[in-house]
């Protein structure tokens, strides 16, 4: 009997549920209204590909979808009343030019309006004293923690496949800060930390708010995110130059959103290394 005793912990590993699978890449997705996804959805951008999943962060009965269980990744890919976002376009432009081997998992937790801020770590519950209602109670479907639920989440993928970035649209409500950059550092660095991951090989990509060509409410932040990689060596900036918004210059279209969610593909497949066929 005592030969095979070896044998036990492998067995356990086997029942546990655990099977990674290292061509299954994970995204984490963050930020505020336009992350989310503003722009109502086309048929267009509802056409499911398996290899495309998205790991569920809220309970959305009205579309047959549990949290914390994978689907595939058709909008709404944050809250069940969310818009086109980015992340939409992302996965599937890197699925263009990617090995058939390899999957896109998504995890998006965002909330509109809202500042860096209730992304922090340690001082959320102090911003959130003082948010509107209508905000606290999208931060409620996330059990008042965004930045926790999304660790959670993110254990949850790793025990699926492998973490290769993380991407960030916010700004808007942080307009004119100049210590957004820290901020954005501190979010960053737990988000290593607290998922025991390699810098370097996990890159932040951040997105340009609404561009001054497009008389964007907010363009001057794109001043302070260009500085990002002075704070976050491998932080890289996302242009929204030609992304066109809506009437409150706040919010990309959904041909806007699209042309972004590209250009974050185009950018993690070069930092990862494959040549791109068709980039917008």
């Amino acid at each position: 009997m005592k030969r095979y005793l070896w044998l036990l912990p492998l067995i356990m590993l086997h029942f546990s549920g655990f099977a990674q699978d290292k061509d299954f890449y994970i995204f984490l997705c963050f930020g505020q209204s336009n992350m989310e996804g503003n722009p109502k959805f086309e048929p267009q951008d509802t056409v499911a590909n398996e290899r495309f999943r998205v790991l569920q962060a809220v309970d959305c009965p009205e579309r047959q979808r549990l949290k914390d269980h994978w689907y595939a990744a058709v909008p709404p890919l944050c809250r069940c009343n969310t818009g086109l976002s980015p992340a939409d376009y992302f996965g599937k432009t890197m699925l263009a030019n990617l090995p058939a081997k390899v999957k896109i998992g998504i995890i998006n937790v965002s909330v509109a309006g809202s500042k860096i801020e209730i992304f922090d770590k340690d001082n959320h519950k102090t911003y959130l004293e003082t948010a509107p209602e209508w905000m606290k109670k999208m931060a409620a479907e996330y059990n008042n923690n965004p930045y926790a639920r999304l660790v959670e989440l993110a254990k949850l993928a790793q025990k699926a496949g492998v973490i290769k970035g993380i991407l960030l649209h916010q700004g808007e409500s942080n307009t004119n800060d100049t210590l957004w950059t820290q901020k954005v550092h501190n979010v960053y660095s737990n988000l290593i930390k607290d998922l025991k991951l390699k810098p370097k090989s996990v890159p932040l990509l951040a997105g340009e708010v609404v561009n001054a060509d497009q008389n964007g409410l907010c363009a001057g932040m794109n001043k302070i995110i260009a500085t990002l990689p002075d704070a976050i060596p491998n932080a890289h900036v996302i242009s929204s130059a030609g992304c066109t918004c809506g009437k409150d210059r706040l919010h990309f279209t959904a041909e806007g959103c699209r042309k972004l969610g590209t250009r974050y593909g185009v950018k993690m497949l070069e930092i990862l290394g494959y040549k791109v066929a068709k980039a917008e």
